[in-house]
C-alpha cells in the first residue's frame, strides 16, 4: 500500500512527522479519511481525534482544531495543541469542562469562547473514554 506523509505542527513543536497508510481528521462538519493519492484539499479542523493507521497499528492524537492541507502525498495539520491520546489527563479535561461551563457568556465573543472551551474539553474526555 502506498503511504502518505503526515506532519502535525503546533506553534511550539512538530508533534508528528511520519509516513502512514491512512489518516482520519476531525473536520468541523464531520471527519475525513485520507489515503495516498487523495485530491488536494484544505479543511478547517474541529477539536477531536487525528487517527493514523500503519499496517495493523493505529495511533491517536487529540487536536484543538486548526487546519489541514493535503497536497501531493503530504498532509499538514496545523493546530494550537496536539496531544498523543495516551497522554491526555482525563481529570484535567473534566476540570476544564466544569470551569468552561461556569464561564460567563454575556456577549457573542464570550459565548463563542465558552462554546469552544466546552467542545475542546468534551473531545478530550471522549477520546479517553472511547479507548
Amino acid at each position: 500500500m502506498a503511504q502518505i506523509n503526515l506532519v502535525i505542527v503546533t506553534p511550539e513543536t512538530t508533534t508528528l512527522d511520519a509516513d502512514v497508510d491512512g489518516v482520519t481528521v476531525p473536520l468541523i462538519d464531520g471527519s475525513a479519511g485520507i489515503l495516498a493519492g487523495h485530491a488536494p484539499m484544505i479543511g478547517r479542523l474541529g477539536p477531536g481525534e487525528v487517527r493514523t493507521t500503519n499496517g495493523s497499528t493505529t495511533e491517536r492524537y487529540y487536536v484543538d482544531g486548526g487546519f489541514v492541507q493535503v497536497e501531493g502525498n503530504k498532509i499538514s495539520v496545523l493546530t494550537g495543541r496536539s496531544i498523543p491520546a495516551s497522554e491526555i489527563d482525563v481529570a484535567a479535561a473534566k476540570a476544564a469542562l466544569a470551569e468552561a461551563e461556569q464561564q460567563e457568556a454575556g456577549n457573542a465573543d464570550l459565548a463563542a469562547l465558552k462554546s469552544k472551551s466546552i467542545a475542546q474539553a468534551r473531545a478530550q474526555i471522549r477520546m479517553v473514554e472511547s479507548a
